[in-house]
């Protein structure tokens, strides 16, 4: 196995990460990463194997287990309850019974109002030169969020902020002051959604909050504590996705010119999944190898870990032909951007249902928008997002 090194805070790979994993690629399936002292794929098809393999998973085996810092507390106590760091037998219970409330019907449902939305934030862009992530791609998840949970969208400045400060402790470069205000938005939010949540239990209403307090299954429900860190986990994860695939998205159609046929209502589905494969929002997931895997001829040890490098994966010439290219008519295997397996992203369709529809308005809305400068994606590996998106629409 080749050992690579590429720091994940040089500016030209923030810029453009795809060099390095074409380099690495070169190496083989799996390489050693250096600068984080992991083995890491950049394979489709191991990508896709591990996502699904239960002798890997996110919980750090207890032999590995490290004492939290005192500072730290506060974070990683409603870490304890996401579902994105646990496995069976507390994953399963937690997500069926997530699922019981954030059911596909729930969903669905949202169109209409995901569809006024988004006119009402076309209709209201600025004139002139204006970002568009600040004044469409931040506010229409957060308020999305907001009204499924059952919130003031009027918190939506302060639900971003908590969000962005939380996302800080899983990017490269984290320092303690980054951590302290991780924390300090930690502290913040789960204030803010515990008195949510006892609210709900006195007052019912039709929100998601609601239906996570009465889901149930065989007996079981969810304390205050799962549910609290369930709502944080929901809109954490689904706005730093949607934000970053949105504007990602809306520059690529842009920079390749793509024809507005692409957002027609019979192509748009393919059009977003191939916005979500280009370029996606999220380029490394990690996972704890359990037992002793061999995968195309590499030994993952038990007690390592791995890197799955998803926009790797999604470039991965042996999956998809010409894959370096944008092509919004690309019939293929389905991208790694939202995971696999018993992992495989909750709110997936909540954020495809907003792709699908805001980017057919926004051009509809604006069919003459262009950029003003060169976009920017900000130093946030291994997550992967514009600074800003500086467009004018006449």
């Amino acid at each position: 196995m080749q050992t690579l090194s590429q720091s994940p805070l040089d500016p030209a790979f923030v810029q453009n990460p795809y060099p390095f994993y074409e380099r690495a690629r070169a190496a083989g399936p799996f390489f050693h990463w250096q600068d984080y002292g992991l083995t890491c794929t950049t394979s489709y098809a191991a990508v896709s194997a591990l996502f699904r393999d239960r002798r890997l998973g996110r919980e750090i085996p207890p032999e590995k287990q490290q004492a939290i810092p005192d500072h730290l507390k506060p974070f990683y106590a409603v870490e304890a309850h996401s579902m994105l760091e646990l496995e069976p037998p507390r994953h399963t219970r937690l997500r069926s019974l997530v699922l019981r409330a954030f059911t596909s019907r729930r969903i669905a449902a949202l169109a209409p109002e995901i569809t006024d939305l988004c006119d009402h934030l076309a209709e209201t862009l600025p004139d002139g030169e204006f970002d568009l992530l600040r004044h469409f791609g931040q506010r229409l998840p957060v308020i999305v969020i907001a009204r499924l949970l059952g919130v003031p969208e009027e918190m939506g400045d302060d639900l971003l902020r908590w969000s962005n400060a939380m996302v800080g402790m899983y990017m490269a470069g984290r320092d303690r002051a980054r951590e302290d205000a991780a924390v300090a938005a930690t502290e913040s939010f789960v204030a803010f959604m515990r008195r949510y949540v006892d609210q709900r239990r006195h007052d019912p209403r039709d929100d998601l909050i609601t239906a996570l307090i009465a889901a149930e299954e065989a007996g079981e429900k969810l304390s205050t504590d799962e549910l609290i860190t369930t709502c944080i986990l929901l809109l954490n994860a689904g706005h730093e996705a949607t934000v970053h695939s949105f504007g990602n998205g809306v520059k690529t159609l842009l920079e390749t010119a793509t024809p507005a046929s692409a957002l027609a209502p019979e192509r748009i589905e393919a059009t977003v999944e191939e916005i979500l494969r280009f370029d996606p929002p999220l380029h490394m997931f990690t996972r704890h190898v359990y037992e002793d895997v061999e995968v195309m001829g590499t030994t993952l040890p038990k007690g390592s870990e791995v890197a799955l490098l998803l926009a790797a994966a999604n470039r991965d010439p042996q999956t998809y032909a010409d894959a370096a290219r944008f092509d919004p008519a690309r019939v293929g295997k389905a991208n790694t951007s939202f995971g696999a397996g018993i992992h495989f992203c909750v709110g997936a369709p909540l954020a495809r249902l907003e792709l699908q529809i805001a980017l057919p308005i926004l051009f509809r809305h604006k069919p003459a928008l262009r950029l003003t400068e060169p976009p920017r994606y900000g130093d946030v590996y291994h997550f992967h997002g514009l600074e800003r998106l500086m467009v004018r629409a006449d």
